[in-house]
């Protein structure tokens, strides 16, 4: 490892092509500069200083080590701080799992807010569907989960509570062939259309499809977004978000149809493991708190209201 100091003579002498110049940038002596070089090429047995020419060069094998010399300080200097940091409460990287459900738009007001903490904390931010939210708390995968569904699983430590309350509808094209059915619709008419479900990402092999019939055949998407999208292109049927697809039912490019099952609200819920909670973590949690975030990212985004944005 390079000396502070020895990485400034590198520096100092690639950037002036001159001892006396590297030395009046030091601000020390030539004589002292010159010592500094010899003294470096003898602990490396190399040559590091092109001094035949009238500009004093690195060789090849000195700018080597000036390269990886200032990388490896940026590392030291890097590590140092991410030790201050874990010293003063924060964690070295905070990993967020959210539902697909929720928006990353929702979320970006709330990342800004944390950079301005200028915390030093690395933010992992990913998403799970359904059941593969919970798994990926359970599994360690996540440090934090927001929006995830279904009662909260069995987990040693879990410490949870309620984000907010999802509203569903059950929609499809007008081009449908259900769009015509009389309401309330049946069971029996559902079955016979293919419903668009959001994959789950668990892999576990006993995870269930919400919102799909026993037998009804079923189109697999990767988000709620391609889910709108293969509704109202008439692909197939199901639930979805009742604030996201608002204006698609104003303006018709959707149809709610009264169903004789309906389908009851979603709690959607904020998780972790407690015993490690560190500072980072604290403010997300308190941010998750507050109701009309909360509201908002449950709420989402109108899709007609998305699409203008871009």
């Amino acid at each position: 490892m390079l000396s502070v100091d020895e990485l400034a003579l590198l520096e100092a002498i690639r950037e002036s092509g001159s001892l006396s110049r590297a030395a009046a940038q030091l601000g020390k002596a030539p004589s002292t500069v010159s010592h500094a070089a010899r003294q470096l090429e003898a602990r490396f047995d190399a040559l590091l200083f092109d001094r035949r020419r009238y500009r004093l060069q690195l060789t090849p094998a000195g700018h080597l080590l000036a390269q990886e010399a200032a990388r490896l300080m940026l590392d030291v200097s890097r590590l140092t701080q991410r030790v201050k940091q874990v010293a003063g409460g924060w964690e070295d990287r905070l990993w967020i799992v959210t539902d697909e459900v929720l928006e990353f738009e929702t979320l970006v007001p709330v990342i800004r807010a944390f950079d301005g903490l200028k915390s030093g904390v690395t933010l992992r931010i990913t998403h799970e569907v359904l059941t593969g939210t919970w798994d990926a708390l359970r599994d360690g995968r996540a440090d934090l989960v927001v929006g995830a569904t279904n009662e909260p699983p069995v987990i040693p430590g879990l410490r949870w509570f309620e984000l907010g309350v999802m509203d569903w509808v059950f929609a499809v094209s007008p081009r449908h062939p259900l769009a015509k059915v009389r309401e309330p619709v049946e069971r029996a008419a559902v079955l016979q259309h293919r419903a668009v479900v959001v994959a789950d990402t668990s892999r576990r092999v006993d995870v269930r499809g919400y919102g799909v019939l026993g037998g009804q055949p079923s189109l697999a998407v990767p988000s709620m977004r391609a889910k709108i999208q293969a509704q109202c292109e008439g692909l197939g049927v199901g639930w979805l978000p009742r604030d996201r697809v608002a204006g698609l039912l104003k303006r018709g490019d959707l149809v709610e149809k009264n169903m004789a099952d309906p389908r009851e609200p979603n709690l959607l819920y904020v998780a972790w493991r407690g015993g490690h909670q560190g500072r980072a973590l604290e403010w997300w949690l308190a941010q998750l708190q507050n109701k009309r975030l909360a509201s908002r990212l449950v709420k989402g985004i109108d899709v007609i209201t998305a699409n203008t944005r871009r």
